[in-house]
């Protein structure tokens, strides 16, 4: 099979000839038919994801049909699937309560095992897995596995956002962009905050009531200014200090923030405001991943017409790309996401 394979940090991929996975016993071998490139990839790519060394094959949100099903799987060769990026065990006391998604023993495809970011993918433990809606595009499924999975979460499950509430999405990306969209399908008032005008634009035409760029004056004061005091809940999709600290300080007293930007290598250590927290009474969540079981509600969101996710891609692309997405993201990027559909190695 054709493989983007990691052979040195900060280098573009290299496109290599590779033996087809083996078919785990518990699990399936899928034909990727998309794979999204994401952040969370550009830290694997830049050495800062300890788990991600030279060899490596990246890509974990992805989307696929069974080729081979293992004697214990539950599934048949021809059935398209989604997987999330985390992959858990489901005998543990945190699977068996219901939050798999803090599982102790995770396995992660892409990101400390082979991802998809190739024409084949095995993927063990396939409990985790599920089945694609009929009428859902593939493309568009890609992302549930990471950056929809995890906004959804971050909204729901931890934050508990309500109808009628301000909801701030600092940084428009992937997981801000489904904030966005998300967030507005759930009834909330949305206001986008990024320093990119064209993606603050991209925002105001999908969902977003009113954006402010961060890079001007006074961004918080026109926050507060438009929330009426400040946002009710606020998700930082970054995982940066000046978008963390811009969360906490557009906030009104008791609210939310929530993190679900990755901060890890050079920013998973960082400085706070941590009197603004106090002071305000707010409350702080992170969301990493959502529960495989919480899958068929937010299906229902989409199958319902109630969100259209298509505004989160942006563009369509070979394997051969993905070295020059990754590098995109050391600066500011444009709307969307790109999702690897062609395998060929091109």
């Amino acid at each position: 099979m054709k493989a983007a394979v990691l052979t040195a940090y900060r280098r573009p991929l290299e496109i290599e000839t590779r033996a087809d996975p083996d078919c785990p016993p518990d699990g399936v071998v899928l034909r990727v038919l998309a794979c999204g490139v994401c952040r969370s990839d550009w830290h694997a790519w830049a050495g800062e994801h300890p788990r991600v060394k030279p060899g490596a094959i990246g890509g974990h949100e992805y989307c696929g049909e069974v080729v081979a099903a293992g004697p214990a799987s539950g599934w048949v060769v021809g059935d398209i699937l989604v997987a999330p990026f985390l992959l858990s065990c489901g005998r543990c006391a945190a699977c068996r309560g219901g939050v798999e998604h803090t599982c102790p023993d995770m396995l992660y495809p892409g990101l400390g095992m082979d991802g998809a970011f190739a024409e084949f993918v095995a993927v063990p433990r396939d409990h985790n897995l599920q089945r694609l809606p009929e009428h859902m595009d593939p493309v568009l499924a890609a992302g549930l596995g990471c950056r929809v999975m995890t906004a959804w979460h971050g909204l729901t499950d931890r934050a508990a956002l309500q109808p009628g509430e301000w909801l701030a999405v600092h940084g428009t990306g992937g997981v801000g962009l489904a904030a966005v969209l998300l967030g507005r399908a759930m009834g909330a008032r949305v206001v986008a905050v990024d320093v990119v005008p064209e993606k603050l634009d991209h925002a105001l035409a999908h969902g977003a009531e009113a954006v402010v760029n961060a890079a001007q004056e006074g961004a918080t004061e026109r926050l507060r200014e438009i929330t009426g005091g400040g946002a009710h809940v606020s998700l930082e999709a970054v995982g940066i200090a000046p978008t963390l600290n811009g969360s906490i300080a557009g906030l009104r007293p008791l609210g939310r923030h929530v993190q679900c930007g990755m901060p890890i290598g050079h920013t998973a250590r960082m400085e706070i405001d941590l009197n603004g927290v106090f002071m305000k009474n707010l409350a702080l969540f992170g969301s990493k991943g959502m529960p495989a079981h919480r899958y068929p509600q937010l299906f229902s969101l989409i199958e319902s017409g109630a969100v259209d996710l298509s505004p989160m891609i942006g563009r369509e692309i070979g394997l051969g790309d993905v070295s020059a997405e990754l590098a995109a993201m050391e600066g500011p990027t444009a709307p969307g996401v790109a999702v690897v559909t062609d395998f060929s190695g091109g």
